[in-house]
């Protein structure tokens, strides 16, 4: 079959630009022609490279900083040109989309009625789109809580999918809620069909992945990277209080830091994934956009001792960063990978 994938392929984000690889890599692999449905909007780009010079406002980047985040946005750009991507086909007009047999949406924040610039496009709801059948793989609504429901238009859209699976809790009960059916539980592409990626080799280090990092998470954060002995790497965005930055990471270098370090800190959904994946002890911060993505991802795995709060004991962060991950973690990523295997496997029949 030709199997469209449609997806943020073109977020300048890590989890966004690996989750897309992923996915269309795993469909490849099974005897398909897949591609990325390229979309393209001037005002989604103009959105996202405003934020990718300016991640951090309020706060204002600085000149040296802007030229290093558009290294990045250049590493970015590169490693879109790798992806194999379909004939480019405007944002709001799908009918003009290359037909395929089937359209596979997302994963990522697709249904997310709130993203900033994303949010309420019913593209990614399967309207009008050319194609014999039409399923999603890991969807999420993101940070669009269970509790503010659907809207029967976007209820509809999803009784007319052919096939629905989900990657977190908050978006089955959603979907549930909206179709009256259960739809399936499936693992993050990345998490499912990891990336192999070579390390990088450097002397030790812990790696921070994340912005608007609370204070009081940076001051574990760091002492426990002292205690070790490790530098501590901030990657994608500026945390000054991290002892070197690499803003200018492109993707795959972001893996190889990831595939190289010690153990990870973050506030990111994918820096949980992308330490899950290399087997790297980590603690996770809460943050207000993720936090309902990365609650329902340690739920779902049984690793809800890796999320840490302010009120907890100072020394958990340090725990968390120097325990190996546990057994039963690895088991259960083991059974809903062949759960998320078997589901592709049917679809894709």
């Amino acid at each position: 079959m030709r199997v469209g994938v449609l997806t943020f392929h073109r977020c300048i984000n890590y989890g966004s630009y690996w989750q897309a690889r992923q996915l269309v890599e795993a469909i490849a692999a099974r005897g398909h022609e897949a591609v990325l449905l390229d979309h393209r909007s001037c005002e989604v780009t103009s959105k996202e490279w405003r934020y990718a010079f300016q991640p951090l406002l309020p706060e204002r980047s600085g000149r040296a900083d802007i030229r290093r985040y558009g290294a990045k946005l250049r590493a970015f750009l590169e490693a879109f040109e790798g992806l194999p991507l379909s004939e480019p086909f405007d944002l709001d007009a799908p009918a003009a989309m290359p037909p395929v047999d089937l359209a596979v949406i997302g994963s990522d924040e697709v249904f997310n009625l709130s993203h900033p610039w994303y949010g309420g496009r019913d593209i990614f709801y399967g309207a009008g789109l050319p194609a014999r059948r039409v399923v999603t793989y890991a969807a999420s609504f993101g940070n669009y809580d269970a509790s503010a429901g659907l809207a029967p238009d976007y209820a509809g859209l999803l009784r007319r999918l052919d096939a629905i699976a989900v990657r977190d809790e908050n978006s089955r009960a959603l979907v549930k809620g909206a179709t009256g059916a259960d739809p399936a539980m499936v693992l993050d592409p990345v998490l499912q069909n990891p990336p192999r990626v070579a390390p990088v080799d450097e002397p030790p280090y812990l790696l921070i992945y994340g912005h608007h990092i609370p204070d009081w998470f940076a001051a574990r954060v760091t002492a426990a990277a002292r205690a070790r002995g490790l530098r501590s790497i901030s990657v994608g965005y500026r945390n000054d209080w991290a002892d070197e930055q690499r803003l200018e990471a492109g993707p795959e270098a972001f893996a190889a830091l990831a595939a190289g370090a010690e153990a990870i800190a973050t506030t990111y959904f994918h820096g949980c994934i992308f330490a899950l994946v290399n087997g790297k002890p980590f603690a996770c911060a809460p943050s207000d956009y993720r936090w309902t993505k990365v609650r329902d991802l340690t739920a779902l795995l049984d690793a809800e001792r890796h999320l840490t709060f302010e009120d907890r004991d100072p020394r958990e962060v340090a725990a968390l960063l120097s325990d190996p991950i546990a057994p039963a973690i690895h088991a259960r990523i083991a059974a809903l990978r062949s759960q998320s295997g078997a589901w592709l496997d049917r679809v894709l029949a």
